[in-house]
């Protein structure tokens, strides 16, 4: 009788334990998965220039290692794309952990033309939602910025465009569908 208590008892055990097991398990892979395997694959390609840079003690902070992310983004003229792997998100980010960063300001001030262009040749590309991913980047730093209205224009009215041509493409289907159809 004393057998079967004991494993009663393992068995009370276990089907508490278990749910409780799953739960922690899953919680600790969602906490130490990667947010984005740009950003990894950019932490992997900037971590011999932060290792080897000099400096103090801030080299080893999270703004200091952004920044020296942001660093070899913009030496690769990842300004802002790819998503998650580029200067002016790794500048904002230090901004988010310190919002007087004189670096990340300065940086943020001087990639803000050729950041624009980068949207405009999107925009001319027809890369509209990436586009859009940019200008919003952009409108983070400065949302009242002009270049950045007259941008946002121009997205609107390559979208009102791209709208249009899919419609006539649509009527053209449609159309030879019909046409075939009465020929049947």
């Amino acid at each position: 009788m004393s057998t079967e208590l004991a494993a009663a008892s393992r068995r009370r055990v276990l089907i508490v334990a278990l749910p409780i097991l799953v739960v922690l398990g899953g919680a600790a892979f969602w906490l130490t998965r990667p947010s984005s395997d740009g950003f990894r694959a950019a932490m992997k390609a900037a971590a011999p220039a932060i290792a080897s840079s000099a400096g103090g003690a801030d080299d080893n902070s999270g703004s200091g290692i952004l920044l020296g992310l942001a660093k070899g983004a913009v030496d690769e003229r990842r300004l802002v794309a790819p998503a998650g792997a580029n200067a002016y998100e790794f500048y904002l980010s230090v901004l988010q952990l310190e919002p007087e960063n004189a670096t990340a300001m300065a940086g943020l001030r001087d990639l803000f033309e050729p950041a624009a262009d980068d949207i405009e040749r999107s925009i001319n590309d027809n890369n509209l939602d990436e586009a859009q991913r940019e200008l919003s980047l952009l409108r983070e730093f400065d949302g009242t910025n002009y270049k950045l209205a007259l941008l946002g224009g121009k997205l609107d009215a390559q979208r009102q465009i791209q709208i249009r041509e899919d419609e006539a493409k649509a009527a053209i289907i449609q159309a030879q569908a019909a046409a075939a159809a009465g020929q049947q």
